[in-house]
C-alpha cells in the first residue's frame, strides 16, 4: 500500500523523500542523511527527466547513496595530518613549558612545588630554595620538569 503509493507520485517521491532525509539530518546532525538525501533528490530529477521506471530508479538511488556517501566521507574528513605534533588543547601542562614561575616550596631530593592560577603543580629539578624563579622545560605526566630562567 505504501509502496503503490509512493510509486504513484514518481520522480516526487524522491525528490520528497531527499527534503525528509535532509531534514531528518537538521534534527541529527551526522553528515550521513545529507548525502542520502541529495542522492534521493538526484534520483527523482534524473526519474522526472528520463521518466525511469521504480526498479531502475531504486538501483539508481542505491547507486547513488553508496556514491554520495563516499564523496561526502572524503569531503568531510579531517584535514589534520597522522604525523602532526597533538595540539594542546586540554593539556594544561604543556601549555606551560616555557613559562617562568617562583617556587612555593623548596625542590628537596629532587622534588618541589608551584603555584600557577589558582592549582598547585608538583615539580623536579635540581634541589633548589622556596622563593627561588624556575622555568618549565618539559612535562612528564603531571609532573613539570623545570630548570634555570
Amino acid at each position: 500500500m505504501i509502496a503503490d503509493a509512493f510509486i504513484g507520485f514518481g520522480a516526487w517521491a524522491w525528490i520528497i523523500l531527499g527534503v525528509i532525509l535532509i531534514g531528518v539530518e537538521l534534527i541529527a546532525p551526522g553528515s550521513f542523511f545529507l548525502w542520502l538525501g541529495l542522492a534521493a533528490i538526484a534520483t527523482g530529477l534524473l526519474d522526472a527527466l528520463l521518466g525511469l521506471s521504480w526498479q531502475v530508479a531504486a538501483l539508481l538511488f542505491a547507486l547513488l547513496s553508496v556514491g554520495a556517501v563516499i564523496l561526502g566521507r572524503f569531503v568531510t574528513r579531517s584535514k589534520t595530518q597522522p604525523n602532526a605534533e597533538p595540539s594542546p588543547l586540554n593539556q594544561r601542562g604543556q601549555s606551560l613549558v616555557g613559562r617562568v614561575f617562583t617556587l612555593e616550596t623548596p625542590i628537596k631530593d629532587g622534588e618541589g612545588r608551584i603555584r600557577v592560577d589558582d592549582s598547585s603543580w608538583r615539580v623536579t629539578g635540581a634541589d633548589r630554595f622556596a622563593g627561588a624563579r624556575v622555568r618549565v622545560v618539559r612535562v612528564e605526566g603531571s609532573t613539570l620538569v623545570v630548570d634555570d630562567p
